[in-house]
């Protein structure tokens, strides 16, 4: 049924006060084409016809697929006490903690995440409450415009493109831009950021740059010389941003000992399952110097007047509730639930936990990249990687999806990640973590080799690349 607080009396009163006779008057600065309209919706369902519908609907899910894809969501086993404790009352229910008297259990939450990302990240600072990776990595960005009272950021291209589309929203309302920083083309260095063109975009004097933004590994799962770029960075008076996969910090160098100021990134990983677009966890750390340009939720330790440990929201002048024409931002959420999940599971795994779970993905890919290779799929990059890399698949996006009626999902068409880039048009972006298995890698191999065979068959003269060949 229809619920609203006020009354037809009420309406009435509140119209007369303000002078107008309706309430659509007060929508009137907003374009017609753009107001709410009525929801066109289908004609109601007894309940046994919508039961019977979801479940129609839910078929439509494929859990059967041998699945190599990552692209920024990575599928790794959730030990089945995440879950639980999610789904306590206390915590499922929970929102925002601004009376702590009654919020100690959520506070003391988010307090425990932050100190879990402080170490995994290296760096001295860490807030809660950002949608998603690329929502910390926008809010990055803005940080190093406000730090260095700059206004140009430069962004590597190896940062996943709806990052960099994300901070391209961002800044536009404060008229900030930004340049991309182009890959390598080619070399043992294909695929990474271009350091000789950051030099070069650092070197106009009119036009001084506020942060550098790279991301390890990126976008197409390679290893980028972070410490240089950091060097390069510092040299021009500019922030250093690192947009990381939380996993791989476990057995990476953290961003606190290459230099990084601040860290951004998807904390999905740590104990949040792959999902239809989310909720997932931005992770968003600093150094101390930082910690007032900072958004999100910061919490603190402290004592009550008895003397007993207590948790509390800190500085928390800088919140948009407080003073929202001076807050280092506007757009946060309570993401305390995701954010207790990422606590949890690395409570659970534990430092070695976390690097045997890296470890086995890295495993995992290398056994995945001999096994594609001897297919006739060589890598599109010689550089070093994790547990990502690209291979070269002529006509990928249709391999792709030949691929997936045999029940294989094989990463993501390079050329869907990348559509400007002409060099990523013909390959696949595969991933391997722990939970891959050795039969779904050879069902992969075996797969695609039939695949780059039958399509060679329909070329005249063409075959498929013989593992280590060179491939122009």
């Amino acid at each position: 049924m229809a619920y609203g607080p006020h009354t037809d009396g009420d309406r009435a009163r509140m119209l007369a006060a303000l002078g107008i006779p309706s309430v659509d008057v007060l929508f009137d600065d907003i374009p017609p084409a753009v107001r709410a309209a009525g929801l066109r919706l289908p004609p109601a369902l007894s309940e046994l016809e919508l039961v019977t519908h979801l479940r129609w609907l839910a078929s439509r899910n494929r859990v059967d697929l041998a699945s190599f894809l990552g692209a920024g969501v990575y599928r790794h086993h959730i030990p089945p006490v995440v879950d639980q404790v999610l789904l306590r009352g206390e915590f499922y229910t929970a929102y925002t903690p601004y009376q702590p008297e009654v919020s100690q259990g959520t506070l003391q939450t988010i307090y425990e995440y932050q100190s879990l990302l402080a170490e995994l990240t290296g760096l001295d600072v860490v807030s809660a409450s950002h949608y998603d990776g690329a929502a910390a990595t926008a809010e990055a960005a803005l940080m190093t415009c406000r730090a260095t009272r700059r206004e140009r950021v430069l962004v590597s291209r190896g940062v996943a493109r709806q990052y960099r589309e994300a901070l391209e929203t961002y800044f536009a309302g404060p008229n900030l831009a930004f340049d991309e920083v182009p890959l390598v083309a080619g070399g043992p260095a294909a695929g990474t950021s271009d350091l000789a063109a950051i030099e070069r975009l650092l070197a106009a004097p009119d036009r001084p740059v506020a942060g550098i933004v790279a991301a390890q590994p990126n976008t197409l799962g390679l290893l980028e010389p972070m410490v240089e770029i950091g060097r390069l960075a510092h040299a021009a008076g500019a922030l250093f941003v690192a947009v990381v996969e939380p996993v791989s910090l476990a057995v990476l160098a953290p961003p606190g000992a290459y230099g990084a100021d601040i860290a951004a990134g998807e904390g999905q990983p740590l104990g949040i399952p792959p999902q239809y677009g989310g909720p997932y966890l931005g992770i968003l750390a600093c150094t101390d110097p930082l910690v007032r340009q900072i958004p999100g939720r910061l919490i603190g330790q402290t004592t009550d007047a008895d003397g007993r440990r207590a948790y509390v929201m800190t500085l928390r002048a800088r919140e948009q509730d407080i003073r929202r024409e001076r807050a280092a931002s506007n757009l946060c959420t309570n993401q305390a639930l995701c954010a207790l999940a990422a606590a949890v599971y690395l409570a659970a795994v534990g430092p070695a936990g976390l690097r045997d779970v890296a470890a086995t993905g890295a495993a995992r890919a290398a056994e995945l990249e001999a096994a594609l290779a001897g297919a006739g799929a060589p890598r599109l990059h010689g550089g070093p990687y994790l547990n990502e890399f690209a291979i070269r698949v002529p006509d990928a996006v249709a391999v792709h999806r030949r691929l997936l009626a045999r029940g294989i999902l094989a990463g993501i068409p390079t050329a869907e990640l990348e559509p400007d880039d002409p060099a990523l048009r013909d390959g696949l972006l595969v991933c391997a973590t722990e939970v891959t298995t050795p039969d779904e890698i050879e069902l992969f191999a075996r797969a695609l080799r039939d695949e780059l065979e039958a399509g060679a068959g329909e070329r005249p003269g063409a075959r498929p690349a013989a593992a280590g060949e060179a491939v122009r």
